[in-house]
């Protein structure tokens, strides 16, 4: 959310308590401290505790966003907005909300409090346009009538009741983004001009990317201010500074992704047989879950991770 009194910018960033739990343990109780202008907010989520140190389960997650997020969100928004009537001194109110695009309730919020909402859009431009058309009829199939592009056999789709529940989840918050002033997407034009070309013609759209660029343009003595669910490991830099620019395969599944044993060490032994020097990030949770299910009763007893990690390191 961000707002605006006498030309100047505030912006509160708004959290579930749990991420923000998470924040300020991996990377210290002051860490969200430092900038005047940035204020950092916090809503339940309406789920039970869960391992800290651990990504939250999809599917109940998505039921709370569904069901549970709204009211706090807009109690939070009408308290901020309450604030600024008590004094000069006090924080400008709320007159944008800029919402992840998979937080669909941010939608109603607006109307309700008669804020314009932008929907913002870490996936690429062809996945939000993909997700859009799942609800496509198609009528060009001999013999199949009243078939829906999602009702279409894939190999990544395992038909279980949880994809299904993720899948309609996708369709209704995309659904929602014609309803939004814009929507931002962490894009550009070199790589996806056709899709971006199609959405700014059903919404108005605005690419940010790729922030890797901004690296160059941070100061030498850049703002102490991070943040991170994770802690940060600092000592791959050593090692990274002794390869040449641009050598090393950098590997990353992301916050969310979860991976079976098997599908591991397909990965891993793909990764050291491209014979290039690779860095590759493995979640604490995700090892974790790996090594149980690798213990169960009907794991892969077969598959030592041991073993894999001193031949991917050696």
């Amino acid at each position: 959310m961000d707002s605006k009194k006498e030309e100047r910018f505030s912006y509160y960033f708004v959290n579930t308590a749990y991420s923000h739990k998470r924040f300020l343990k991996s990377l210290g109780p002051d860490s969200l401290h430092g900038l005047p202008d940035f204020r950092f907010e916090t809503i339940p989520d309406g789920l039970p505790p869960s391992d800290a140190d651990a990504t939250q389960d999809l599917v109940p997650l998505i039921e709370a966003i569904r069901e549970k997020m709204l009211a706090p969100f807009c109690d939070l928004v009408k308290r901020l907005n309450d604030m600024t009537r008590t004094g000069n001194d006090s924080p400008p109110p709320v007159t944008r909300i800029v919402s992840d695009g998979f937080m669909p309730f941010t939608i109603a919020a607006g109307r309700e409090l008669k804020i314009p909402v932008v929907f913002f859009y870490t996936i690429p431009a062809c996945s939000f346009m993909g997700f859009k058309q799942l609800d496509t009829i198609i009528d060009w199939i001999p013999g199949m009538k009243d078939m829906h592009v999602r009702d279409m056999p894939s190999f990544c789709w395992s038909g279980t009741t949880a994809d299904h529940f993720m899948l309609n989840f996708c369709i209704e918050a995309t659904e929602k983004a014609h309803q939004a002033s814009a929507i931002i997407i962490l894009t550009f034009k070199a790589l996806e001009q056709d899709v971006l070309d199609a959405i700014h013609h059903v919404s108005q759209s605005v690419r940010i990317g790729p922030l890797q660029l901004l690296l160059n343009r941070i100061p030498e003595h850049p703002l102490k201010l991070k943040y991170s669910l994770w802690k940060e490991e600092s000592e791959c830099l050593q090692w990274l500074n002794t390869k040449p620019k641009g050598s090393v395969l950098y590997v990353n599944f992301g916050s969310i992704a979860v991976m079976s044993p098997e599908q591991l060490m397909e990965f891993g032994y793909g990764i050291a047989n491209s014979k290039h020097p690779f860095l590759w990030i493995i979640r604490p949770d995700l090892w974790k879950r790996l090594a149980h299910e690798a213990t169960e009763p009907n794991g892969s007893s077969s598959i030592d991770l041991d073993n894999l990690v001193s031949h991917l390191i050696s």
